[in-house]
């Protein structure tokens, strides 16, 4: 910082000011977590907290004794500062920076006491030698100091004079060496600002990428469910299939009924041919059996459209059935290429996210 600063450590904070009209809020001091030191000023032995944001000094406060700095959070602490009349805030980015933050306020709390207390020694030390000399001094030379000539006075005034330029030159040289440090600082906070930019940048394309993720993921779930529904019109379509099947079960065993009934017609038929062979002499009775074979005919003819109709039907429930398994195994087919689509867009959903 200069000749008569010598930093001691440094971190990073967001740097907070108490507001003075509510004395309870926080009131950021800093807009992004700037530089904060502790530094040792040998003009005046004392502990300094500064910090520095852009050209402005947000702390500047000397450490003393009876300072107590509080842990308010795992990642927040305060100091109040009498001298400033205000209390500062430090919020940091993990628990261990405050905590080794609040370890050296200890250390430079208890140096600050030992300093004070060597500089209190001194003052007593030179009052007394100035009383011890006053009385040894006769009051004539008292009375010719103050009833000194100008000259005399000059001579006096020349060493305080020199003794105020050197402490200026050593001012001006702390002044310049301060500006040149500023200017690096300046420097290297606008490095990060840079830095702190392109993060930003970078975060938003990631987040940007996380967003059309996440629109794809709903158009695939959208998918997915619209799937789901096929899928349940296709079950729904089995179901039906399967009590198609059931009725053309029943087909077979009614058409088998009525061909077993056709074949006991027929043997009827056969014997009665041949009972009308055999007995010449019943024409009656034969007249009767053939009005009874034509209407056995008219019903075996009946039986045989029926036949002809269950087996068309037969027929056009198998083609249903076969159109019907051809569309399923492709909606399948389409399904599982939809569901392999689904597996290769999660892992890449986890993997961005493990990225992240």
């Amino acid at each position: 910082m200069g000749l008569f600063l010598h930093p001691i450590f440094t971190t990073r904070a967001h740097v907070f000011q108490i507001d003075p009209n509510t004395k309870k809020n926080w009131m950021p001091a800093s807009k992004q977590a700037v530089t904060v030191s502790y530094f040792y000023d040998v003009t005046r032995n004392s502990y300094r907290i500064i910090s520095v944001d852009g050209a402005k000094v947000i702390i500047n406060s000397t450490i003393t004794p009876n300072m107590t700095f509080t842990k308010t959070s795992q990642k927040f602490g305060q100091w109040a500062d009498s001298r400033a009349n205000t209390v500062f805030g430090l919020g940091f980015s993990s628990e261990q920076q405050l905590t080794k933050f609040a370890e050296k306020f200890q250390e430079v709390k208890e140096a600050a006491k030992i300093a004070k207390d060597k500089t209190q020694e001194k003052i007593e030390t030179s009052s007394n030698h100035s009383q011890e000399s006053g009385r040894e001094t006769p009051s004539s030379t008292q009375a010719s100091s103050v009833n000194g000539t100008d000259d005399e006075k000059a001579s006096h005034a020349g060493p305080a004079n020199t003794h105020l330029k050197s402490e200026n030159d050593k001012l001006k040289i702390a002044l310049t060496q301060s500006a040149a440090n500023v200017k690096k600082w300046e420097i290297e906070l606008q490095t990060l600002r840079e830095s702190n930019a392109r993060l930003t940048t970078a975060l938003q394309e990631s987040a940007a990428s996380v967003e059309q993720w996440k629109r794809q993921f709903s158009i695939c779930r959208d998918e997915n469910d619209r799937l789901r529904n096929k899928i349940d019109e296709l079950e729904e379509q089995c179901s039906e299939i399967n009590r198609e099947k059931e009725k053309n079960t029943q087909l077979k065993r009614r058409i088998e009924e009525l061909e077993a009934e056709l074949r006991e017609k027929e043997t009827e038929l056969k014997d009665l041919r041949k009972q009308s062979e055999i007995i010449p002499q019943l024409m009656s009775e034969c007249e009767y059996v053939s009005e009874k074979l034509e209407a056995a005919e008219r019903d075996n003819q009946n039986l045989e459209d029926k036949v002809r109709s269950l087996k068309t039907d037969i027929e056009e429930s198998k083609y249903r059935q076969r159109h019907l398994k051809v569309e399923l195994k492709s909606f399948l087919e389409v399904l599982d290429g939809k569901i392999d689509d689904l597996h290769d867009f999660r892992r890449g959903l986890s993997k961005l996210g493990t990225d992240n």
